[in-house]
């Protein structure tokens, strides 16, 4: 990263480099090298570059190791060890760690407190032990997990870098802006965003937004000129600066400065690096992981207090007792690595966006994408193919059809009906609008494969101005005028709705002509004569009249119209056109600025009538929108008409109100006040000839209304309307980069069925984020109803027997974390990719305000974790002397040996209830045999930890450790036939929810 000064760069050595000014001030140090003040031969010797070819790719890539890439610095990466401990900067981590303390003391208390002679209690703190092994195991887990997370989003954030153009070896290329290096030549174009600081040599009409750097509103013109003396920045005119955008105009210029050495480079704190904010669906979990910290807290202090009043703390061990129940149920309310899979589901859907090109630049867009209620659109390449084609020309004289359909100039010129019957006034006519039409423009053809007759042919520019290439070269229109060269050029912006292109005749003493293209209602202000046959003539009224009539019928059939003009001028230099100013040189600086001088008294040559084909995905796209409750609205620059006709077609608006359902921007401008605007607004989905200040206004009045807008946008004026936008869009393809800077989301495609498809797939996310927390939270209460019901219920269910003191926990704490660890992990995982249901598209859109775990939600949970609670407790009554179903058998057995068998059926029991409500939580009412085995994921997290629940049961060591017994065949039975129970349970309950809700549909 560098910026350099005048010194030529020597091969050999690195360039000197300089301090840039400071961007505060007002003046520079007058001994200190300023690109601004120095001519443009000087700067490109200095920086030993050829303007007119630019750096080679040699030369390029070696100033790219010797400066670094075009960058700003950003701060030092986390380390990995950093990152892991993070894992446990979490609340619910906090009270788990406590747990293990607690854990602890009473393991040294009971050792302390051993009778002389006795064993002393364990041997180790195995629950503690325990407890933190499966923490670091789960901070493993949770470190992996976010680095797929991180690596996706690197992935995503690699398709979404922003590129440049500059010129090397004498062609323009696209490169990545990180690449661009001192001396490389810049080359701007409307909607470009500034890459590297740099020393402008060539400029028509270029203006530039500098807020962002000096503050100043207004975009500034900029001129090649060597400035006299030092000024600040916004008034360096002869200079261009990393971090700006182009509004309107080309330009060229040689880079100076790159990476932190450029202006925007010396702004740090404007440019730090900053955190990233919790999204709200991560604000909500953190809110539901405090309230139930907080209510454990609250049941622990209320049993503990219900205990000690009613049995009385009588020794040490009622309150080492005390201390495990604590741990106990800590440890069973806390949905251990849920921001962990939180992240990772949302990665893993953002990357399965990408796939389907629909780039999403951050993780939290996801949420509001299923929120989406309108769809603003433009029209061409979007829900259009934006593959112009000419089809008809218009002339004073008469109409012809032009055949042939795509880029490829393969055509002819035929009468209306088809035949080759064309009067040679006509074809006249037809090849000088032609001719303008191609002349006026910035596009060009190219075919790939050089030489390759099968070549595929490529549009390079505007699709509109390459149609025009297309159709003149299919009649051989350039031929008579091959002789023309362009010496200057107006171009064209939104608010001026046409451009003009002032060519030389070197077949005729290099006389110039202007040549004007635009919307025929804009450019026909600009003509006093008509092109008829060989002979020009003064325009009539009526003739006025017949080329509007003629705009009307093509518009009405979906043409896109351009009028086509041209004034011969009758001189050789511009400053000899009366009317225009030149400089004290003799030269005219300022064509843009004197276009209404230069564009007045054209001739009207004709018009084309160019179609551009809807794409055929698309009217099933806006079904699939309107079924979803989501409400497609058409902004286009085109006629009314036009604008209708394509709605119409695609199912925007109704067959049949085509022609009354367009506003346009004029009409826009006229509401007196906003309630009269979102009045409108909320009734109109097509909306013609407007500017970009009008999408603007049409976001922010539906956004009044309520609604959640999705705004697709490409050229640099759009980014203010896409950046309001709750979902902001950018073109992929046709995009600026600025725009693409300020949406949410990239469409690759450029493609309207890509939102909608985007759309479904964020409404899926979301969906299997409702899932796995009603099945996360659903689990982790029934853990903690299991706990609280075991030690309210203790002597009832015989879990304490008669004349016991103390609290004795139905479950130890190092089996509930277990349980965490087999089901918070790949089961939720698993559940984060599940299929989306197929009512998904059928229901109207989520509210923002709409609380993600809602009351039927609480409902679910709640309900189920009692069902899960109950079967747990059972099994476990039924290995207990003294309990309700008490299998005889076990009172052979002393009561310590029954309260490992009762915690192992518990245990196990609470394991598989947990496995069937993953079954049961893939949704609120779809019977969960519905698609049972669509998820292949979750039916594999399911069969893992049922093996690993095996191992911990018949493996030795692990029986000390986690306080469990080999079970017999018909205890698995018991367990099983138990378990299933949560599953009955939830079906059973979903049955009634769907009578009760046909019943109020009725």
């Amino acid at each position: 990263m560098a910026s350099v000064n005048m010194t030529p760069i020597d091969t050999a050595q690195p360039a000197a480099t300089v301090t840039p000014a400071d961007p505060g001030s007002r003046e520079v140090p007058p001994d200190q090298a300023d690109p601004s003040l120095t001519d443009v031969e000087d700067v490109a010797k200095a920086l030993n570059v050829d303007p007119a070819v630019g750096l080679s790719d040699d030369e390029a890539q070696r100033r790219l190791e010797q400066f670094g890439r075009n960058e700003l610095a950003s701060g030092p990466k986390t380390p990995k060890w950093k990152k892991f401990l993070q894992q446990f900067q979490d609340p619910l981590v906090y009270l788990l760690l406590a747990a293990t303390l607690i854990s602890l003391v009473a393991w040294f208390i009971e050792r302390a407190n051993a009778q002389p002679g006795a064993e002393g209690g364990e041997a180790l703190p195995f629950d503690a032990i325990v407890i933190v092994l499966i923490l670091i195991v789960n901070a493993v887990l949770g470190y992996l997990q976010e680095a797929k997370a991180e690596q996706a989003v690197d992935a995503l954030a690699k398709m979404t870098a922003p590129q440049t153009s500059v010129l090397r070896g004498g062609k323009v290329s696209r490169i990545d802006t990180s690449e661009v290096v001192p001396g490389d030549i810049l080359v701007l174009g409307e909607g470009d965003s500034v890459s590297a600081d740099g020393r402008l040599f060539a400029a028509a009409s270029l203006r530039i937004a500098e807020a962002s750097l000096t503050g100043e509103s207004v975009p500034v013109g900029k001129k090649p000129a060597t400035l006299e003396q030092a000024k600040a920045l916004g008034d360096r005119t002869n200079m261009v600066f990393n971090g700006t955008a182009v509004t309107q105009g080309t330009g060229r210029a040689i880079i100076t400065g790159t990476g932190m050495d450029t202006q925007v480079g010396k702004i740090a704190e404007m440019l730090s690096h900053t955190n990233d904010e919790a999204t709200p669906l991560q604000k909500e979990m953190n809110r539901v992981s405090k309230i139930l910290g907080i209510a454990v807290v609250i049941i622990a202090v209320v049993v503990l207090i219900a205990l000690a009043t009613v049995e009385g703390f009588h020794d040490i061990h009622d309150v080492i007792d005390s201390l495990l129940l604590a741990v106990s149920l800590a440890v069973a309310a806390v949905p251990e690595g849920l921001a962990t899979i939180l992240t990772v589901v949302l990665a893993l859907g953002v990357q399965r966006m990408a796939q389907h090109h629909a780039i999403v630049k951050k993780l939290s867009s996801v949420e509001t994408l299923g929120s989406a209620s309108v769809i603003c659109s433009d029209k061409t390449g979007t829900l259009t193919r934006n593959e112009m084609t000419v089809e008809r020309v218009v002339t004073p004289s008469g109409e012809v059809q032009i055949t042939g359909t795509g880029y490829a100039p393969q055509g002819r010129m035929v009468a209306q009906d088809g035949s080759d019957d064309i009067d040679a006034e006509l074809a006249h006519e037809v090849l000088t609008t032609l001719a303008a039409g191609s002349i006026a423009n910035d596009g060009d053809l190219r075919q790939s494969g050089s030489g390759d007759p099968h070549g595929t042919w490529e549009a390079v520019g505007d699709p509109t101005e390459v149609s025009l290439i297309v159709a003149a070269r299919k009649v051989k229109a350039m031929s008579r005028f091959s002789n023309f060269e362009r010496v200057a050029e107006i171009p064209f912006t939104s608010e001026r709705k046409r451009m003009a292109v002032i060519a030389k005749d070197n077949a005729d003493s290099g006389k110039l002509t202007v040549f004007a293209k635009g919307a025929p209602d804009v450019l026909l202000g600009y003509c006093t004569h008509i092109a008829v046959g060989n002979a020009v003539r003064r325009l009539t009224d009526g003739d006025r009249e017949t080329i509007l009539a003629t705009v009307e019928r093509l518009s009405s059939q979906a043409y896109r119209t351009l009028g086509q003009a041209y004034r011969p001028l009758e001189t050789q230099s511009l400053a000899d056109v009366p009317g225009v100013r030149s400089n004290a040189a003799g030269q005219v600086t300022d064509i843009a600025e004197q276009s209404e001088t230069i564009e007045t008294g054209l001739v009207w040559a004709g018009m084309v009538g160019i179609i551009d084909p809807p794409r055929t995905e698309v009217r099933a796209s806006v079904a699939e929108a309107h079924r979803a409750g989501i409400r497609t609205v058409m902004i286009t620059g085109d006629h009314p008409l036009t604008a209708s006709r394509i709605a119409s077609d695609l199912g925007i608006i109704e067959t049949g109100d085509a022609g009354h359902k367009a506003l346009t921007g004029d009409q826009l401008d006229d509401f007196a006040d906003d309630a009269v605007l979102d009045k409108a607004t909320s009734e109109v989905s097509v909306y013609a000839r407007v500017a970009p200040e009008h999408k603007l206004k049409i976001v922010e009045s539906l956004q009044r209304q309520g609604n959640i807008v999705a705004m697709t946008g490409d050229g640099v004026n759009d980014a203010p309307a896409v950046k309001s936008a709750d979902i902001g869009v950018a073109m992929g393809i046709t995009g600026t980069e600025v725009t693409k800077e300020s949406a949410n989301m990239i469409l690759a495609d450029d493609n309207f069925s890509t939102i909608v498809s985007a759309v479904r797939e964020g409404r899926g996310i979301f969906d299997n984020i409702r899932k796995f927390l009603r099945y996360l939270l659903s689990s982790n209460v029934g853990e903690v109803f299991t706990v609280f019901g075991g030690v309210m219920f203790a002597g009832f269910l015989g879990i304490t027997q008669p004349g016991t003191a103390g609290v004795t926990v139905p479950l130890l704490a190092t089996q509930l974390l277990w349980i965490n660890l087999l089901t918070d992990a790949a089961p939720a995982l698993a559940m984060g990719v599940d299929k989306s249901s197929e009512d998904m598209m059928a229901r109207p859109p989520r509210k923002v305000t709409d609380r993600v775990i809602d009351a039927p939600m609480w409902g679910d949970i709640i309900f189920i974790g009692i069902i899960m609670a109950a079967v747990t407790l059972i099994g476990m009554d039924m290995h207990l002397a003294g309990g309700l179903f008490t299998d005889r058998s076990v009172s052979a057995l002393g009561h310590e040996a029954q309260m490992v068998e009762a915690r192992t059926m518990g245990f196990t029991i609470l394991v598989f209830a947990q496995m069937f409500n993953a079954l049961a939580s893939r949704s609120h009412l779809q019977s969960a045999f519905k698609g049972l085995f669509v998820n292949k994921w979750l039916w594999g997290a399911i069969a893992i930890s049922a093996l690993l629940q095996l191992v911990v049961i018949y493996v030795p060591f692990l029986n000390s450790a986690f306080g469990t017994v080999p079970l017999e065949p018909v205890d698995w039975l018991e367990c099983i036939g138990l378990a299933l129970f949560v599953l009955i349970a939830s079906e059973l309950r979903k049955v009634v929810l769907r009578l009760r809700d046909r019943s109020v549909t009725r």
